[in-house]
């Protein structure tokens, strides 16, 4: 069945962390994960806050399960899914002034 992409089906994942960079050892998994989940496409909202668009929400459990198998020992990682809609009603500001939310990225996909 093909289903239109929309903006209610389309998703964003949002990885939120905050892990402890005290030793060498500890910067060295933070800077790991952050590789890793940069590699899988995420990009940097703010610190500790990266986020990936994905064309539906069996795309988005592709995305997830790969942030899950990369989590490290210690600290918190959050993980949520918005729709796009959803995502589009966020206002964010530097300071006081307004600012655009991120662009979708268009992806191909080749079936």
């Amino acid at each position: 069945m093909f289903h239109r992409i929309n903006a209610y089906r389309t998703m964003w994942v949002l990885v939120f962390f905050d892990l402890p960079t005290e030793t060498r050892k500890e910067r060295k998994i933070y800077a790991k994960f952050r590789k890793e989940i940069l590699t899988d496409g995420f990009t940097m909202f703010q610190f500790s806050i990266y986020l990936r668009h994905c064309s539906s929400k069996e795309n988005a459990e592709v995305h997830i399960k790969r942030v899950k198998s990369k989590l490290p020992v210690k600290g918190h990682v959050g993980i949520m899914c918005v729709t796009d809609k959803q995502f589009g009603m966020m206002e964010i500001f530097r300071g006081r002034e307004l600012s655009p939310v991120p662009e979708v990225v268009q992806q191909l996909e080749l079936f």
